[in-house]
């Protein structure tokens, strides 16, 4: 009974010390030390005639600058549309700063600094847009190319993703040189032609700069956003992507006995191949409370409700718990570990024929703490014993590295966030899609993926579906912060 008695004691204690533990942690838990960037003094940005901005906009959506899924369906003729559009909308732009065209059309854009000293830094914003997707054209309450001023917003595709972006780069640029401002700093415009397909043409920007031993202070391209109904806020965060996941795309192949379909031996290639992609899906990468998507967490969780905070404050003891609340949905376990998905087969081309050879095809996005030979060998290794060749399609893209929350072009970038939406909660995140600024990684000391567009979660959906729109808030919001950025980044 004694010895019962001592342990019942010795347990209380230890969950009192534990308690106690998580309490004072809780009690002194502080946002990391990039929360703070008050010592950047903001530069005012210039007047900028937003509804003249919103015309150039709607022009510049106009414009179907289609990267197509066959690169020999693109319309070249129209990026020439585009620039020339661009030189004649912004004269003082383009008398201020030398253009280049690299590969085929894509544009790098350099406006001097008069101080060698200071390293430059790389804005970005891509020309090309996505396709409209086929017999959902009547499903827009304006025309896709339209470029239609309604409902307070320029429609159509390209408004956000990115002709938006690229209009509120040169509305900025135009302003500041037509007040009588000029860079310290270097600055350079990259464009890229061929974002949507594979960024071939940030590639070959960033050779051009590399060639010439550039090194930025920082790249900002588009990427994360401030939205409006964050669920550990419960209201707006600022989110600026650190860092993107990487892209894979597995090829497996399954041979089989060909010949017709009334007399199928026991296993066929269709049978092997299905058996070979439901063991690699049923074999996830686990998720792990690390990484970007963590330290967004840990940045917000001051904002958020005391068991959030709580939870935060105290990872080493409730990571699995918090990896579940973040794993409930498919973007926040996405942030999490490197995703697995299925998408395309081929097989017989008839429906009573039995193919020789089937094939599919999955998709990886690879979390910043997972290498392609990684996702290789776990797939190599949950189809072992079962007749199939694994390979990648293509060379695969490796998951960018995480830039800096502490450094000089972090707090510059941060800080003018912070003005473009006063009192909303700011945080790193990682962006589980892929920019052009991933090239630019050879040429920039960080690399940060933000635009100041104001959304709620569902407002995601348009980016590359339907009813795309640029609402003229966020567009004001845009083009005053990208102006408040080189102002106070280079002046």
């Amino acid at each position: 009974m004694a010895s019962l008695r001592r342990t019942a004691l010795l347990a209380g204690g230890v969950i009192l010390a534990l308690g106690a533990v998580v309490a004072v942690r809780t009690a002194t838990f502080k946002a990391p030390a990039g929360a703070d960037f008050s010592q950047i003094k903001l530069a005012t940005a210039p007047a900028i005639d937003q509804a003249l901005a919103a015309q150039h906009l709607s022009q510049a959506v106009q414009i179907p600058t289609i990267s197509h899924q066959n690169p020999a369906d693109n319309q070249r003729e129209q990026w020439t549309r585009l620039h020339d559009w661009l030189a004649s909308t912004y004269p003082a732009s383009h008398a201020a700063m030398t253009r280049e065209i690299v590969l085929n059309n894509s544009l790098v854009y350099t406006w001097q600094g008069s101080d060698p000293s200071l390293a430059p830094i790389i804005l970005m914003a891509h020309q090309d847009v996505v396709p409209i997707s086929e017999g959902t054209e009547k499903q827009w309450r304006h025309a896709p190319f339209a470029g239609e001023i309604a409902e307070g917003a320029v429609w159509g595709r390209g408004s956000v993703d990115d002709k938006g972006s690229l209009v509120g780069l040169f509305e900025a640029t135009e302003a500041l040189i037509k007040s009588g401002f000029k860079p310290k700093r270097t600055i350079y415009i990259v464009s890229g032609e061929d974002e949507e397909a594979g960024g071939a043409g940030a590639k070959a920007a960033s050779d051009l700069l590399k060639s010439r031993k550039v090194m930025a202070l920082f790249t900002l391209d588009e990427g994360s956003v401030i939205l409006s109904d964050h669920p550990v806020t419960g209201g707006p965060a600022t989110l600026i992507g650190v860092a993107e996941k990487g892209y894979a795309t597995l090829r497996i192949a399954a041979a089989g006995q060909g010949g017709h379909s009334s007399a199928p031996p026991k296993q066929t290639a269709v049978v092997s191949l299905a058996q070979a992609v439901i063991a690699i899906n049923n074999s996830p990468f686990p998720m792990r409370f690390e990484g970007p998507g963590a330290e967004m967490m840990r940045y917000l969780a001051a904002h958020g409700s005391a068991v959030t905070k709580m939870a935060v404050a105290n990872s080493w003891l409730f990571g699995p718990l918090l990896v579940k609340q973040m794993g409930a949905s498919a973007a926040g376990a996405a942030m999490l570990h490197t995703t697995i998905a299925p998408t395309m087969l081929a097989g017989s081309p008839k429906e009573n024929v039995l193919p020789q050879t089937a094939t599919a095809w999955i998709n990886y996005r690879l979390a910043p703490s997972t290498a392609s030979s990684q996702v290789m060998a776990k797939a190599q290794e949950a189809t072992k014993g079962l007749p199939v060749t694994l390979s990648w399609e293509k060379t695969p893209r490796e998951p960018s590295p995480v830039s800096s929350t502490t450094s000089e072009g972090w707090k510059l970038i941060a800080a003018t966030a912070n003005a473009a939406k006063p009192g909303s909660p700011l945080a790193p995140s990682l962006v589980i899609a892929g920019t052009d600024s991933r090239s630019m990684t050879p040429v920039s000391a960080d690399v940060y993926r933000f635009q100041p567009i104001l959304f709620a979660m569902n407002d995601t959906k348009m980016i590359h579906g339907t009813n795309e729109h640029m609402t003229l808030d966020n567009l004001a919001r845009m083009t005053t912060y990208y102006a408040q950025l080189i102002a106070t980044a280079a002046g």
